[in-house]
C-alpha cells in the first residue's frame, strides 16, 4: 500500500487542507488498479474521523493500511476539524468540501472509482454522524455505509450535552434546537431513503454497551428497522475506545460488498 498526504488549496474553504489517502501497490511499487468500468480504477472507503481527532488518527490508531491491503481498496481520510461535516453555521463549509470538491478533485488526480458499487463510507462517533449522513442524502454514491460509536440522534445531542456543550453546538448547527426534521437529521433522511425506489446503501451500526452514545445507535437501529431499511447491526461489550474501533473497523471492511 502506498500512503499518500495531500495538501488541498480548496476553494470551498478558503484555504489549504490535508486529506491522507491509502492506494493500493503492485510489486514494483506503482499503484495498482481494479478495473470497476472503462477505465481501470479503486474501490474508495471515505473514512471519517471523530470530533477531537483529525485525518492521521486511523493510521495512528489502527492497522488500516494493512487491513486494506488484501482488498485492493483505495482508503481516504479527510480532515474535518469539528465541524460534524456540515456547513457550519459559524465556521467553514465542510460539507460541501467533503460530498463536492473533494471527490470531484481527487479523482482527477488518482485512480479512484466513481462508481456506485465501489463507494463506500465509514466513520466513528462524529464520523459515523458524517458517514451516515452522506450516504442517507446521497444514495446514488455509495453501495454501503458504517458508523461505529456514531452520533446518530443529533437531535437530542443539545440535552445530552448539557449547557457547556451547547455553545459549540450553535457555532456549528446554529440553533441546534431546530435540528430535528431537517436534512441534518439522520431520522428524517433514514425515512427519505426508505421512499427511494432505486438501489439504496447497504448499512451498518456497531456501539459498545457501556458507550455513552449507545441510545443513539439502538435508537436508530428501531427506526431504520420500522423503515425496513437494509441495517446490519450489531454491538458489543465496550466504551468509547479505540480497541473496540481498531477490532470493528475490521468487520467492517469484511463487510463490504466488494465485487
Amino acid at each position: 500500500m502506498a500512503l499518500i498526504q495531500c495538501h488541498l488549496d480548496s476553494r470551498v474553504l478558503d484555504l489549504s487542507t490535508t486529506v491522507a489517502i491509502v492506494l493500493p501497490e503492485t510489486d514494483e511499487g506503482r499503484f495498482a488498479a481494479v478495473r470497476t468500468g472503462p477505465e481501470g480504477t479503486c474501490p474508495v472507503l471515505w473514512l471519517l474521523h471523530g470530533l477531537s481527532d483529525d485525518h492521521t488518527i486511523w493510521q495512528r490508531r489502527t492497522s488500516i493500511e494493512r487491513y486494506a491491503s488484501d482488498r485492493g481498496l483505495a482508503v481516504v481520510m479527510p480532515a474535518v476539524g469539528r465541524s460534524f461535516y456540515t456547513d457550519m453555521a459559524h465556521g467553514l463549509p465542510y460539507w460541501t468540501y467533503l460530498t463536492e470538491e473533494l471527490p470531484r478533485a481527487l479523482r482527477a488526480m488518482l485512480p479512484l472509482s466513481a462508481e456506485r458499487e465501489a463507494n463506500f463510507v465509514a466513520g466513528l462517533s462524529m464520523g459515523g454522524y458524517g458517514a451516515f449522513r452522506w450516504a442517507l442524502a446521497h444514495p446514488e454514491r455509495f453501495a454501503a455505509a458504517a458508523s461505529l460509536s456514531g452520533v446518530l440522534d443529533v437531535a437530542s445531542a443539545p440535552e445530552r450535552l448539557g449547557p457547556e456543550g451547547r455553545p459549540e453546538m450553535e457555532t456549528i448547527f446554529g440553533n441546534p434546537d431546530a435540528i430535528a426534521g431537517t436534512d441534518l437529521d439522520l431520522f428524517r433522511l433514514a425515512e427519505r431513503l426508505a421512499a427511494w425506489d432505486r438501489p439504496r446503501p447497504a448499512l451498518y451500526a456497531w456501539c459498545g454497551t457501556e458507550d455513552p452514545l449507545y441510545a443513539d445507535s439502538v435508537a436508530f437501529r428501531d427506526h431504520a428497522k420500522r423503515l425496513g431499511l437494509d441495517l446490519t447491526y450489531e454491538e458489543g461489550p465496550g466504551d468509547h475506545e479505540w480497541a473496540c474501533w481498531d477490532r470493528q473497523i475490521q468487520r467492517v471492511l469484511a463487510w463490504l460488498p466488494l465485487r
